[in-house]
């Protein structure tokens, strides 16, 4: 019986907007506000799923398409990965990056909370930075996992909230009175990046995040990691 938990995110059309208007310079604004370490996180990521040659992989809220990507080296030319998001203009970036490194990755418009495919047809389902964006989280998170096979895994990376004093202080100042700023200066949305940040902040994390992915009634279990001292966190669900 799934235990109840409800979790109300923003409402979608306005994520979608403002994704739309930030989509161009997404990608510089990220590298140049983590340092590249988010693409560090996404090998981590990938690397704990266990993704192995031949495998078909499903990765939603995909953006410019760095997830899947990584995705793909890991199950070859003869594996499958297929990256999904709701916002075209996001979305319209990363085939030119598929190609760029001579990949095969296929490229949808679609809602984590209503995703076009039958049941268990991934071995892996995965979302990056993208959950706490969702309106219905716990609902995506079950659309997830009911697109993967039982025994296959659901990956989550998300922004959490460091505890390690001194280094909690520290980030807490950079990402909410720095973040923004860099944020507003590379895309010329400000406003956006403060509502990331706020997001991030606030959003459940470590035992409360894996509690929404059981709330779902479709995980035999659910595990969690920090990385970077717990500025983000990545989740591992095995279903059902």
């Amino acid at each position: 019986m799934n235990t109840e938990v409800r979790v109300q995110g923003p409402e979608a059309e306005k994520i979608r907007s403002m994704f739309g208007e930030i989509a161009g310079g997404y990608d510089l604004a990220n590298t140049v506000m983590s340092a590249g370490v988010h693409h560090v996180w996404r090998k981590a990521l990938v690397k704990w799923s266990g993704a192995r040659t031949g495998q078909k992989v499903l990765d939603c809220a995909t953006g410019t398409g760095d997830l899947a990507l990584e995705f793909k080296d890991a199950v070859g030319r003869e594996g499958e990965v297929v990256g999904t998001d709701f916002c075209a203009e996001m979305l319209s970036h990363a085939p030119a990056k598929a190609s760029k490194k001579g990949v095969d990755v296929t490229f949808a418009q679609a809602d984590v909370t209503q995703l076009p495919y039958g049941d268990a047809q991934f071995d892996i389902a995965s979302i990056s930075f993208g959950i706490r964006n969702v309106q219905d989280p716990v609902k995506g998170l079950s659309e997830l996992a009911r697109v993967v096979r039982p025994g296959g895994v659901v990956m989550v990376l998300e922004f959490g909230q460091p505890s390690v004093p001194g280094f909690k202080e520290a980030y807490e100042f950079y990402s909410s009175r720095v973040l923004p700023k860099i944020g507003g200066w590379i895309t010329g949305r400000k406003n956006a990046y403060e509502y990331l940040q706020n997001s991030s902040a606030k959003f459940p994390c470590k035992e409360d995040f894996t509690k929404m992915m059981m709330a779902t009634g479709r995980f035999a279990k659910c595990e969690y990691k920090p990385v970077t001292f717990g500025i983000a966190y990545m989740y591992k669900g095995v279903v059902k």
